[in-house]
């Protein structure tokens, strides 16, 4: 089992960058593929980016890629949310999420979760 505690959410003006942090505990980190969802009021949660066990392979959402980045550092059992050019409808809760398959897209994938961490842009 892992767990997963998030970091790095706040309020940010349109246009900014903020990181999200995930700091996993538990089983070896490299077991899993992680990945970066969110959930904003009323919607579905989505997936927005996803990584493989060695970091090497990167999956991005339609409406992030190119704006944001996921990186994971296995020697300290830390993935990352590097988001830039936030935009309004970037607002959401963000959850970091870890799965047992080794690079996973699909949110029933995913075992483990964090609590959620809150994003807002302002316009």
């Amino acid at each position: 089992q892992v767990q997963l505690v998030e970091s790095g959410g706040g309020l940010v003006q349109a246009g900014g960058s903020l990181r999200l942090s995930c700091a996993a505990s538990g089983r070896t980190f490299t077991s899993y593929g992680m990945g970066w969802f969110r959930q904003a009021s009323g919607k579905e949660r989505e997936l927005v980016a996803a990584t493989n066990m060695s970091g090497r392979s990167a999956y991005y959402g339609d409406s992030v890629r190119g704006r944001f980045t996921i990186s994971r550092d296995n020697a300290k059992n830390m993935v990352y949310l590097q988001m830039s050019n936030l935009k309004p409808e970037d607002t959401a809760v963000y959850y970091c999420a870890a799965s047992l398959s080794s690079f996973a897209t699909r949110e029933d994938r995913y075992a483990y979760w964090g609590q959620g961490i809150q994003v807002t842009v302002s316009s």
